[in-house]
């Protein structure tokens, strides 16, 4: 019997797309999903029926390992429950998108110990497990809908190339799946990029969608400076965290994102590309540093997404940025220790800009203590 194929641009409420894919996984059936690399076959992974069925398909009868799709970052802890921070940052930087991550399955408390046995297999083949949260709205809302992950495994035979259309799914599987979700052409028509991590280091296995000299920066650790204008606080705080950060791995200031360390600025009420202040500038070159080439830039979603550690001057200004981004409160912290507040020192006199820069470096000497640096960096 050929499988039913529903075409998602033709479809007028897609909620009702979405429930007869949720429908067909309940029954155990196998279904073709778009993602934003290639077609994916899905089923259940609390199905051991259904996987059984998915790699019989695929030709895959003994080793996997099959992908688990799950539906944010947050959800991944329930299976990894101990991220390294180089995995974090991956997670948070790749996720939703085109990157499988792969970590050690050795935490007694993981959910993996929860499939079924013959699925267990499968997905954890050599303590292993790839997990992805896939960038399509399709099998994210499947995914809130569903318990437990999906167990993903590309759409064609073995030794075939994955599908990258629903007609291609169609052609090359015929009557083996059950629901083809057809959206056309998928965004970048090749494999997802998949990176294992093992600890604070990473290799990458497949250099797919996302290149390896890429993934390489998504792993640098970023150290993010809030205050309101981005002209005198912030820009001071990273031009000094650059200085102290290069002595304390001795290396140059350039030097420090070859070590996987990147040092940012920006303000809460900040325009784009202005320059810092006079005064700033004067203090800056008397410590020995340079502050003429910044650039002011705002706090957006990929600054705050992207940030290992948020620093902010006063307690405002991290009330204002955990009032939009409440998902970076365990991420951002009031940058002197003692909880005190560093004041703005605009249109005041040279010496108040020199307490305040002074201020400044005594915290930062504070923090970067208590900070772990990716291992490149040591």
């Amino acid at each position: 019997m050929s499988p039913l194929v529903i075409d998602v641009h033709s479809a007028v409420d897609l909620r009702d797309v979405v429930h007869r894919a949720v429908q067909a996984i309940a029954e155990g059936q196998l279904v073709a999903f778009p993602t934003e690399t290639v077609y994916n076959l899905a089923v259940s992974a609390l199905n051991e029926d259904a996987v059984e069925r998915l790699l019989r398909v695929k030709g895959r009868e003994s080793a996997g390992p099959l992908t688990l799709a799950i539906k944010s970052v947050d959800d991944a802890l329930d299976y990894v429950p101990v991220f390294s921070g180089l995995g974090q940052r991956l997670a948070r930087r790749c996720w939703p998108g085109p990157v499988t991550l792969v970590f050690r399955d050795d935490h007694p408390d993981s959910l993996l110990k929860r499939l079924p046995p013959r699925v267990q297999q499968v997905v954890l083949p050599q303590q292993t497990v790839g997990l992805r949260v896939p960038a399509h709205p399709l099998i994210l809302d499947v995914l809130r809908l569903i318990p437990g992950p999906l167990a993903l495994s590309s759409a064609n035979r073995r030794g075939c190339r994955a599908a990258v259309t629903g007609d291609e799914v169609v052609a090359e599987l015929g009557d083996e799946v059950d629901l083809v979700l057809n959206d056309g052409r998928c965004q970048f028509a090749q494999q997802s990029s998949v990176v294992r991590v093992d600890g604070n280091e990473m290799e990458v296995i497949r250099a797919g969608v996302v290149s390896a000299e890429t993934l390489g920066r998504l792993s640098s650790m970023l150290i993010l400076f809030v205050c309101t204008g981005n002209t005198c606080r912030s820009p001071m705080a990273e031009t000094i965290c650059r200085r102290l950060l290069a002595e304390k791995l001795h290396c140059r200031d350039e030097e420090l994102e070859d070590r996987g360390v990147v040092i940012s600025s920006a303000g809460t009420s900040a325009g784009e590309g202005g320059g810092a202040t006079t005064e700033a500038m004067e203090i800056m070159t008397e410590m020995g540093m340079d502050l003429g080439g910044h650039a002011t830039q705002p706090v957006n979603d990929r600054l705050i997404k992207h940030a290992d550690v948020i620093f902010t001057m006063t307690r405002g200004h991290r009330h204002a940025l955990l009032a939009r981004w409440p998902d970076a409160a365990n991420r951002t912290y009031l940058l002197s220790p003692d909880e005190m507040d560093v004041a703005d020192p605009i249109g005041g006199p040279r010496e108040l800009y020199r307490r305040c820069a002074e201020q400044i470096q005594t915290a930062i000497r504070q923090r970067l203590d208590e900070l772990t640096f990716p291992e490149s960096s040591k």
